[in-house]
């Protein structure tokens, strides 16, 4: 007995070399093509958005004493320059419609999205002299295109805007107290990620609104953002709303796009544990299989844990060309098929269907399937792992383990 607990630990031990020898290929594979896929869909999708705020500058002319030589005799002279100051924006009033699609490159999944965004915005001279101002509007960072982009003053020619180095820029002459609106608006499109920023040299923000809709309903704001001040859902996803009378906040504005199963990083996890369904299932047709006298051989167990690493074997390349849970399905059915088959001439059709196929069932799909569980895989194994010692104690309470370990085992049952 002790040399064939000892040949079924060593069959278990090269099943596990073999599964962590399959998950570090899988892992890999996944890295390599994380890359490759990153920068393929970045050069059609653009990568994570930022839309900064425009920056309002305001004229303002001042005199400079300048020390000269005139006729070899020091002197002084005045010269008019122009300095720019910061501005702040009278108010802000935003849209950015959201629509996601995934797409799957390899063994990775990744969020891509459109983005219509439409920007009112107010500026006013608060100064007691006329003054000129200039709207520097930068493009939003990691758009590779902006359809229909517009930026117009109100009442102006949307075609007057110098445009250089991914910068915009207007000029405005304003009476004191007077105030004039323009408009900045696109369609363009991005990857994970868009963000709002109320821009680098704001330190306050008046009169802002930004109304967001989107069109899935897992929704989650960026860390370092803030979480929308209004949430309502919708039929296709969320109607979110960020307003301010008056902010101070070194914060910005943002959603991240909910990410879908990535197979590759899901099979790794699955394959790299796999190692504790086999030995739950071991264990538990090594107690059956004595409980019920029935004579198993080391060469049985190696064909069982053969038929396990299959299932991950095949798995880790179907997920290349199919979903995952179409994968898992047609993993479980190949596994489930060889071991119940092959049990079937071992012990016989009862043996191989009740005993071992639905611990089959339990310990090999069961616990694929708990790694759909995100944030529970963990507890799920766990109340598994208790739930089967739990059994397994009921089960064996009153056996006399002396008198069973030296019961010789009878011949396994003719097949059926």
């Amino acid at each position: 007995m002790i040399k064939r607990i000892i040949a079924i630990a060593f069959i278990f031990g090269c099943t596990t070399f073999a599964w962590f020898v399959l998950g570090g290929a899988v892992t890999v594979r996944t890295h390599e093509q994380s890359a490759a896929t990153r920068n393929a869909v970045g050069a059609l999708w653009g990568g994570p958005q930022l839309q900064q705020a425009p920056l309002v500058e305001r004229f303002v002319p001042y005199e400079e004493t300048i020390a000269d030589l005139v006729d070899g005799k020091p002197t002084t002279r005045t010269v008019e320059r122009v300095r720019t100051e910061a501005h702040p924006l009278a108010s802000s009033d935003l849209k950015a419609d959201l629509a996601l699609e995934h797409r799957k490159k390899g063994l990775l999944w990744h969020p891509t999205y459109e983005v219509d965004f439409a920007g009112r915005y107010r500026i006013r001279n608060t100064t007691d002299e006329a003054a000129t101002f200039r709207i520097r509007y930068r493009f939003p960072t990691g758009a590779p295109v902006l359809d229909n982009f517009r930026f117009a003053l109100d009442g102006k020619n949307e075609g007057d805007a110098t445009i250089e180095d991914g910068v915009a820029v207007r000029e405005v002459e304003l009476e004191p107290g007077e105030a004039i609106g323009f408009r900045i608006g696109y369609r363009s499109q991005g990857t994970e990620m868009w963000r709002y920023d109320f821009g680098e040299r704001t330190e306050q923000v008046r009169d802002f609104r930004l109304a967001m809709t989107t069109d899935f309903k897992k929704i989650d704001f960026p860390a370092g953002t803030l979480a929308a001040t209004k949430k309502e859902r919708t039929n296709n996803g969320w109607a979110l709303d960020w307003q301010y009378a008056h902010l101070v906040a070194d914060a910005d504005l943002g959603m991240a796009m909910p990410e879908r199963l990535n197979p590759g990083p899901w099979v790794s996890r699955v394959t790299f544990f796999a190692p504790v369904s086999l030995f739950l299932f071991f264990f538990l047709l090594f107690l059956l299989s004595l409980m019920r006298g029935v004579r198993l051989h080391p060469m049985h167990y190696f064909f069982l844990g053969a038929s396990f690493f299959a299932f991950h074997l095949l798995l880790s390349y179907l997920v290349d060309h199919m979903s995952v849970h179409l994968a898992v399905a047609i993993c479980s059915a190949v596994s489930v098929g060889l071991v119940v088959s092959y049990m079937r001439l071992v012990t016989g059709a009862r043996f191989a269907l009740v005993e071992v196929g639905l611990a089959q069932l339990v310990y090999l799909v069961g616990f694929a399937y708990t790694f759909f569980l995100e944030g529970y895989t963990g507890l799920t194994i766990t109340a598994l792992c208790i739930a089967t010692l739990f059994g397994v104690m009921q089960l064996t309470g009153r056996v006399d383990w002396e008198q069973l370990l030296a019961r010789p085992e009878r011949p396994a049952p003719a097949a059926a």
